[in-house]
Formats: structure tokens, C-alpha cells, sequence
């Protein structure tokens, strides 16, 4: 069954994903479907520049009220159904229920999850095998849902797939007896962004007692939060995040014209089952791409800015100083150094240098998530994609960049993996590279070599400078007496400035971090060089396949150590 496919688009939405009961009460679905529309005319509001998308697998009760509310609203809605329609029906209870259900679909992007249970047709027929398949659709619409909205009675159940399950996952990212294989780490500790749920309270038509904790309709954020699990607004941690991603769609607003005529840097991908998911991700990519160039340059050109006006502040101080010259050298010096101070503070302002980390590291991190769905790497148990673990251990804002990967790979996430090897060698040749398909091993070798020759021409112009200023000063210790008046004055003006120049191209090259970008670049090129060398002796695709996926995992990880580098970088009033 397929529904309508959304045009490929550059803003990134906020993904409510739905979990609820089915058995709903008739007298308070007028009074759920008011609350939920508030709740998005408030998302909405909260965050203008971020549309808001529906996520659900359209059972019967919670979840078609919240799509039907959501379609009224003019929301975009994606059906993640867990098995094939005609199989799905089977469990609705009546002729109208699966004509609503089909209606219901044509308004809807349809995801529909391959089944993976064994034996292979046991979920046909109604028990375990069959609720491993709500459970996967639940597991599937947590890992990719930025909140998740509950329309719950709060009782825990023992339910496989069950509403109480699909909560516990996306506040733990497990569920036990089920998806316990997920490999955790010192990670599972840390604070996250994808643990928020809203929950609205509701009573059930078969159930033995009243909602548990919360009257009927009542709502709540609810989170993971051992202190304060449950808050009336959204936690501070949470608006942060989503003004991140505000931020972000307000600048892809802003600058839509530019995105629209760029070409992008990667190659298209061959027309695989994966190509259509994959060129979602690669569009991601290139709006993160053309943002992340774009701050770049204002803040190259704020840095260059920034220095030349320190040293004609010191120039101007030194003239002013050693010349005895006229008092327009410290209106000077005064006019160089607010001037800096503005441009730092504007750069600050508009966040800048901030954008230009951000954006570049989700490029990066897009770039991963592109060339894996290409060359069919899937990560290992129920919900390891290539954002879970990226940038976890850094600063909490940075979760907005997971959040943007976590829609851009919804589709490809929701496809099986592709094991032609069209798309392996399409990743192997473009994003590593090979003689005649230039990639990340040609891009890092040729960068390690243009920074290192820029840190050695730094390096020599600041000693240059250093031992220069010093020869004059020695020179002038002893020989001051004998030179002219016309010639002393300019001399000790420019023993003065040498130092200076030194001292001002040594702050550049520690603030644009140059011997840090040389080192990552040479390091990045041997990793790159050493997966291309074990890629060629690999005898499987199998095999090649892990390469691959332990080298997007090397890349992840370096980059997040680069933007811990240049994090605290930023163009600044300090640095005249």
C-alpha cells in the first residue's frame, strides 16, 4: 500500500511519534483530540521556523486520533506500518475500521518495516512472533521521533509491544527480553536528548481501574529524570535542543536561493533499491554543507578582520608612543580597537562560529549516514543508527545535530539493507576514493599537506619576526649613539612592530588551530588509506561491509573530537 512520499525538503521537522491504546473511551476522545491539537498549536508557536511531522503505525484508537488530528491541522504524517497492509488489517475489527485505515494511508508517507522474526511465517497468526512486530514498529517510530506522545493510562504492562514497552524504550533505549542485545556503554549513563515523552492521561475501555498517577486528560512532560520525571513545560534541555534545530531551519529559510543552486560535493548514487532514501540523506547533506561553508568564511573573514585590527592598534600605539607623534595616532589606536570590539561582538551575536562547527559537524556526520545507507551497513540490534552514539558525550546542544540525522535517515533506516554490491563499490570508490574517483583519502591527504605548509610559514614569519625584532634591539643597544635622527626613530618604531607581527601571527595560528587540523588531517588520511588497503585484501562483501562501518564509526568520533578543538575558538574582543 503506498500513500503520498514527501518532496524532498530542506527544513528538518520535529517527528512526534504516537503510542497509545487502542480502547479508547468514546466519551473522552472529543476532549484527547482538543488536547493533542493544542499540543501541536503549541510546538508550533515554540518553534515557528520548524514544522512539526506526525509518526505513527495507525492501530486502531490512540494513534489514528492523533493522525486524523494531525491531518485536520495540515501536518504531514508518516504511517510506519510493521508488516504489510493486507497482513496488518487482518487485526482491525471491522470492515469501516480497515476502510479508515486505507483512507487514512493515502494521506500518509507509508514506511512499511520488513519483518524479521523466525520462523518466517509465524507472525501471520496471532501471538509472540506477531507482537515482535508491533514492538519493532514501536522500537523503530522511538529511535526516529524527536518526542514521543502517550496517550497512556500510566499502568506498566508486561505487554510485548505494549504502549507501557514503547515508553520504557524511549526513555532507556531497551526493552527487556527483547531488545536487550543493544550494545550499551558508559553512554547509557550519560544525559540525552531522545528520552522526552508527552503524555496524555486516558482511561480504557478494558481495563480494571482508572489511569494510574494522573486523572483522566491530564498531561505532563515526561522523561527519564530521576529528580523530576514529570514537569508541566518542557524541560529547559529540551527548548535548547529544539531552538538548535529552530536556528538551523530559520538559516536554510534564509539562505534557500544559495542552497538551491548548489552542486553537490558528493556523487549521485547508483539507481539502487536504496537510492531514493539515500539522496534524502545527501540532500540533508548539502543544505548542512552550503550553511557550514557560508559561516565559515564570515568567520575566516572575521578572524583576518579581527588581527589586522590588532596590529594597527599596536602599530598606532607605537607610533603614537615612540615617535612623539601627533594625537591622530591614539585616536587611531582608540578607532582600530572599538572597531574590533564591534565586529567580535557582532560575530558573537549572530553566532557565527558556533553555526560554522555545528553545521560543518552535522555535514560530516550526514556524509557518514549517506555512504552507509549507500553501501547497505545497517548497525547492529534494534535501533543502532549512525546518530545514536554521535556527539553523546558532548555538549547537551548538540543534540539538535543527532536530531536532524535522526529524520534524514528515517527511510533508509525503514528499508532492509541492500547487499548488491553496486552500492558498496559506489561507497568504496566515492567516499574513500580510488585513482580515477577522487574522495575523503585525496581530500585529507591534500589538506594534511596544504595546513602543514601553512603552519610551517606561519611558523617561520613568527620567528623571522621574533629573532629579527631581537637582532635590531641588540643592534640598536650598541649603536643607538651613532645613528642619525632621521634613521632612530623608525628603527625603534619598527623593533617594536616585528615583535608584534610575531606575536600576532602566533595568536592566529593557535586560534585558527592549525597544528590541531594538521595532525587530524594526517591522522584521518592514514585511516582513510589503511580502510582503502584493507577494502582491496578484503575476500567478502561481508567483510568489506564491516570495514566500512568501522570507519564511519573512526570518523564519527574524530569528528566530534574536532569540534571539542575549536569549541572555545570563537572570534572574540580578546583576541586584540
Amino acid at each position: 500500500m503506498h500513500g503520498i512520499t514527501f518532496p524532498s525538503q530542506n527544513v528538518t521537522p520535529i517527528v512526534v511519534g504516537v503510542t497509545g491504546h487502542r480502547d479508547l473511551v468514546d466519551g473522552e476522545v472529543a476532549a484527547l483530540e482538543r488536547r493533542v491539537a493544542a499540543f501541536f498549536v503549541e510546538l508550533q508557536a515554540d518553534f515557528p521556523d520548524t514544522p512539526v511531522r506526525v509518526m505513527t503505525a495507525l492501530a486502531e484508537g490512540a494513534d489514528r486520533l492523533v493522525a486524523k488530528v494531525a491531518i485536520e491541522a495540515g501536518l504531514q504524517v508518516q504511517a510506519v506500518l510493521p508488516m504489510p497492509a493486507e497482513d496488518y488489517m487482518q487485526d482491525f475489527e471491522s470492515s469501516e475500521s480497515r476502510d479508515e485505515f486505507t483512507a487514512l494511508c493515502r494521506q500518509s508517507e507509508v514506511l512499511t518495516l520488513p519483518v524479521t522474526t523466525t520462523p518466517a511465517d509465524e507472525w501471520r497468526q496471532k501471538g509472540h512472533a506477531r507482537d515482535v512486530c508491533y514492538a519493532n514498529a514501536g522500537m523503530f517510530i522511538s529511535a526516529h521521533c524527536h518526542i514521543l506522545l502517550a496517550i497512556w493510562d500510566g499502568v506498566q504492562s508486561e505487554g510485548v509491544g505494549g504502549t507501557s514497552q514503547v515508553v520504557y524504550f524511549q526513555h532507556y533505549d531497551r526493552l527487556p527480553g527483547l531488545a536487550e542485545s543493544v550494545p550499551r556503554s558508559s553512554l547509557f549513563l550519560t544525559d540525552d536528548e531522545s528520552d522526552l515523552v508527552y503524555h496524555i492521561s486516558c482511561s480504557r475501555r478494558n481495563a480494571a481501574g482508572s489511569p494510574d498517577r494522573m486523572a483522566p486528560l491530564q498531561c505532563h512532560w515526561f522523561t527519564a529524570d530521576p529528580d523530576s520525571p514529570r514537569v508541566e513545560s518542557m524541560p529547559k534541555r529540551y527548548v535548547g535542543v529544539f531552538s538548535r534545530m529552530n536556528a538551523f531551519n530559520k538559516d536554510v529559510h534564509r539562505f534557500a536561493a544559495r542552497i538551491s543552486e548548489h552542486t553537490s560535493s558528493e556523487a549521485t548514487p547508483p539507481d539502487t533499491l536504496i537510492y531514493g532514501a539515500a539522496m534524502r540523506v545527501r540532500d540533508a547533506f548539502d543544505v548542512a554543507d552550503v550553511l557550514a561553508n557560508h559561516f565559515q568564511r564570515r568567520v575566516d573573514m572575521t578572524h583576518v578582520i579581527i588581527y589586522t585590527l590588532a596590529f594597527l592598534t599596536g602599530l598606532a600605539f607605537i607610533l603614537y608612543s615612540e615617535l612623539n607623534a601627533n594625537d591622530s595616532f591614539i585616536y587611531a589606536f582608540i578607532g582600530f580597537l572599538l572597531l574590533g570590539v564591534l565586529i567580535a561582538n557582532i560575530a558573537t551575536r549572530r553566532e557565527w562560529h558556533r553555526k560554522y562547527l555545528d553545521y560543518r559537524v552535522l555535514a560530516e556526520g550526514l556524509r557518514v549516514q549517506f555512504y552507509r545507507a549507500i553501501a547497505g551497513i545497517q548497525g547492529a540490534g534494534h535501533t543502532k543508527f549512525a546518530y545514536d552514539n554521535f556527539l553523546r558525550q558532548r555538549d547537551m546542544d548538540l543534540g539538535w545535530v543527532r536530531n536532524v540525522m535522526r529524520v534524514a535517515g528515517t527511510l533508509s533506516d525503514s528499508l532492509p539493507a541492500d547487499k548488491e554490491s553496486t552500492g558498496l563499490r559506489f561507497a568504496m570508490d566515492h567516499w574513500i576514493g580510488s585513482p580515477n574517483s577522487p574522495g575523503q583519502l585525496d581530500y585529507y591527504q591534500r589538506k594534511a599537506a596544504q595546513r602543514s605548509t601553512i603552519s610551517r610559514t606561519i611558523g617561520f614569519l613568527t620567528l623571522g619576526c621574533l629573532w629579527a625584532g631581537i637582532a635590531l634591539a641588540i643592534f640598536l643597544a650598541f649603536f643607538l649613539q651613532g645613528i642619525g635622527s632621521g634613521m632612530r626613530d623608525p628603527l625603534i618604531a619598527l623593533m617594536g612592530v616585528l615583535p608584534l607581527i610575531a606575536g600576532i601571527a602566533e595568536v592566529y595560528s593557535q586560534k585558527k588551530g592549525d597544528r590541531e587540523l594538521t595532525k587530524q588531517y594526517q591522522f584521518m588520511a592514514i585511516v582513510f588509506r589503511n580502510a582503502r588497503r584493507r577494502l582491496d585484501e578484503a575476500s567478502s562483501d561481508s567483510e568489506r561491509r564491516e570495514i566500512l562501518l568501522g570507519l564511519g564509526d573512526a570518523a564519527l568520533s574524530e569528528h566530534a573530537e574536532w569540534i571539542l578543538v575549536h569549541r572555545e575558538r570563537q572570534p572574540e574582543p580578546g583576541g586584540l
